[in-house]
């Protein structure tokens, strides 16, 4: 087996130029979710009645569903529906030009709460009880100890966990090509389906993806010593 290097630098470049829509989909989903996550962490720390009830079933449900049939059902449920409700009131809106992108952070946003959740819920009980009791003792209130007292010391020793989470998701951004969105993945594999280089495209998003780990690593290092 000879491989085709010119295809292959011709195929890095164009899956490079992709790039922009993997780290898109990453930030949006992530700064998306945390609101949401950090709400069901406090739920289930503060034992609220109902919604602590809720944000256990819908993590266990994220949880225990492969990424793959989230992202299958999202797609497939969400354009119906929209689509059902613009024909109800009448409008003739095209849900089907959507892009797919939306669809991608919808569904990465709804999987990322769920692990943030837990995230933010293990490092928020991490942090003494003395902390925020101290605060408040002080004279600070609730929300500016948490900003102030609480976060900071849990976001420490949340930063090893939400490494793995932010590489995990940037690994999980591949399966977008399901929703036909333009990603690193979908790039090379377009690309090598002209004259069928798929060994080559395969390892060309192969080495992007364990470069792009590796600086995640080395940056999340970087602050962690900070």
């Amino acid at each position: 087996m000879q491989l085709d290097f010119t295809f292959m630098l011709k195929t890095f470049i164009i899956a490079l130029k992709a790039l922009p829509v993997t780290f898109t989909i990453t930030a949006v989903s992530l700064l998306a979710a945390a609101p949401f996550a950090f709400f069901m962490a406090l739920c289930i720390i503060y034992k609220v009645k109902v919604l602590r009830q809720l944000s256990a079933l819908y993590i266990s449900f994220i949880r225990g569903t492969p990424i793959v049939l989230q992202i299958l059902i999202v797609y497939s449920l969400v354009p119906s529906l929209l689509n059902w409700m613009c024909r109800s009131m009448g409008s003739s809106f095209n849900v089907f030009d959507i892009n797919p992108i939306i669809y991608a952070c919808i569904v990465f946003t709804l999987n990322n709460a769920a692990y943030l959740a837990e995230l933010f819920r293990s490092a928020l009980l991490a942090v003494d009880k003395g902390q925020h009791e101290a605060a408040l003792a002080s004279g600070l209130t609730v929300t500016q100890s948490y900003i102030r007292i609480v976060i900071p010391q849990a976001m420490a020793s949340a930063m090893p966990n939400l490494c793995n989470l932010i590489i995990l998701l940037i690994k999980n951004t591949s399966l977008c090509f399901i929703m036909t969105v333009k990603d690193i993945t979908a790039a090379a594999k377009i690309a090598a389906s002209y004259k069928y280089n798929y060994i080559e495209a395969y390892l060309d998003i192969f080495v992007m993806y364990i470069v792009i780990c590796l600086v995640v690593q080395v940056l999340f290092k970087i602050k962690d010593k900070r």
